[in-house]
């Protein structure tokens, strides 16, 4: 905190007035990225999409293309996160944003009556959350070497699959584009 003080040119109790907690400054970090990068227009085709299932093309479209973006300092977070409560704080900020994300669009493919049977709104929402982690996306084009393209193209392929009601295309990329979802 003395040295964002310093770097801010305010005063260590200045700074503590603001943010009385290290996790308070965390969180306004993570919260300021969002709004820098504009993250509520990315989020506006999901937000606005007709159906459920282009809700979920639209967010994993907005969020997969994201996480490169925020990688650093997610990173970061999670690291820290492992040994100080203050990074863990903010990291689960973040990722509870993107969970609000993922129920959004759950719960718009339940309205359509779209769904899958064997899956309830909540465990469809931790399905599609944890597939959209950073550390899925990290270990998908970082240690695979995948591309963001092709990792764009298989996550929702496999979401819409294993979530979507009736949902198999026997050319999944041709179906996704006739959907307006590639």
């Amino acid at each position: 905190m003395s040295d964002i003080a310093k770097a801010a040119g305010v005063s260590r109790q200045a700074l503590y007035l603001h943010f009385p907690k290290r996790s308070d400054l965390l969180v306004a970090t993570t919260r300021y990225i969002d709004d820098v990068k504009d993250v509520d227009a990315r989020l506006a085709a999901s937000r606005s999409a007709k159906t459920g299932v282009e809700r979920i093309g639209a967010f994993i479209d907005a969020w997969g293309n994201y996480i490169p973006e925020i990688y650093g300092v997610g990173k970061a977070l999670m690291i820290m996160g492992d040994k100080e409560s203050d990074a863990r704080i903010a990291w689960d900020d973040r990722m509870r944003a993107v969970r609000d994300g993922c129920h959004a669009a759950v719960r718009a493919l339940h309205r359509d009556g779209r769904l899958a049977a064997e899956h309830s709104v909540e465990h469809a929402t931790d399905f599609l959350w944890t597939l959209l982690s950073v550390r899925n996306w990290e270990q998908l084009t970082i240690d695979c070497g995948w591309s963001q393209a092709l990792y764009i193209e298989k996550t929702k392929s496999l979401a819409l699959r294993l979530l979507v009601d009736d949902f198999k295309p026997t050319n999944t990329k041709v179906h996704l584009a006739r959907n307006g979802l590639s």
